[in-house]
C-alpha cells in the first residue's frame, strides 16, 4: 500500500473562530484492486424477432457456461440489460423498417483480477460481441478510505504548525473546527466496444486511488 500526502493553505471567514489559521489538508491512498466488474454479453439482429431472440438466448446460455467452469460462482452473475427494439434506416426522408435488434448484457463479479483476461476470451469464444466495462475495486476501500482522511488531519496540523511557527504565534493543540471534503476512490475503469479476439486479452488493473480533504481551522494568539 502506498501513500502520500499534501496540504494547501487557504484564507476564509467561514468559521467562527476570532483568530485562526485555516488549513486544507489532503491525504492520498493507493491500493491495488483484487476485485473486477465486467459487463459483456451478445446484440443480435434480425427481421424475425423469435430466432434472434433464440439466436441471442443460446449464445448468453454459452457465455455463464463458459464461465461458471472457470470457478465464477452463477450468482456472481447477472442479467443487468435485456432489450428488443425495433431498427429502421431513413430513406428518402422515409423511416423504413429494417428489423430487430436484441441485446443481452451479463454483470460478471470476480474475487480476482487475474482471471479477467480468461473471462473476457472465454465468453468471446461463445460469440460475445459486446463488452461495455470493465471496472475494479478493493477489498481494503474502507481502510483505505480511512488512512487517507488520517493522512488528510495530519497534514493539515502541519501545515497550520508551519505557518503558526513561521508568524511567531502559538498555536492550539486541538482544532476548533474540522471539516470534511468530498473525496472518494478514482476507480480503474475501461470502457469501449469489443475486444480484439486473441489467446489471452491482457488487462491492466492499475491502482486505486482515494483521497481525502479536510478542512481545519486552529486559534492562534
Amino acid at each position: 500500500m502506498l501513500y502520500s500526502a499534501h496540504t494547501k493553505h487557504e484564507a476564509s471567514s467561514e468559521s467562527t473562530c476570532d483568530l485562526k489559521i485555516e488549513v486544507v489538508g489532503e491525504g492520498t491512498v493507493a491500493v491495488a484492486p483484487d476485485r473486477t466488474l465486467i459487463t459483456l454479453g451478445a446484440i443480435t439482429e434480425g427481421k424475425v424477432v423469435q430466432p434472434i431472440q433464440s439466436e441471442n438466448g443460446a449464445i448468453i446460455t454459452a457465455i455463464i457456461e463458459a464461465v461458471t467452469a472457470l470457478g465464477v460462482p452463477r450468482e456472481q452473475i447477472q442479467t443487468i440489460t435485456y432489450d428488443i427494439e425495433p431498427q429502421y434506416d431513413y430513406e428518402t426522408g422515409r423511416q423504413v423498417f429494417r428489423g430487430y435488434k436484441v441485446t443481452h448484457l451479463l454483470q460478471i463479479h470476480l474475487n480476482d483480477v487475474e482471471g479477467t483476461g480468461a473471462v473476457i476470451d472465454a465468453a468471446v469464444a461463445k460469440g460475445a460481441n459486446s463488452i461495455t466495462n470493465i471496472s475494479f475495486a478493493s477489498s481494503e476501500a474502507k481502510a483505505a478510505e480511512q488512512q487517507a482522511l488520517q493522512l488528510a488531519v495530519q497534514s493539515a496540523a502541519m501545515k497550520a504548525k508551519s505557518i503558526a511557527d513561521t508568524l511567531g504565534v502559538a498555536l492550539s493543540a486541538i482544532p476548533c473546527g474540522v471539516r470534511e471534503l468530498s473525496h472518494g476512490a478514482e476507480p480503474v475503469l475501461f470502457k469501449g466496444a469489443m475486444m480484439a479476439d486473441s489467446a489471452a486479452t491482457p488487462i491492466e488493473p492499475g491502482q486505486l486511488t482515494f483521497r481525502a480533504s479536510v478542512r481545519v481551522w486552529y486559534l492562534f494568539a
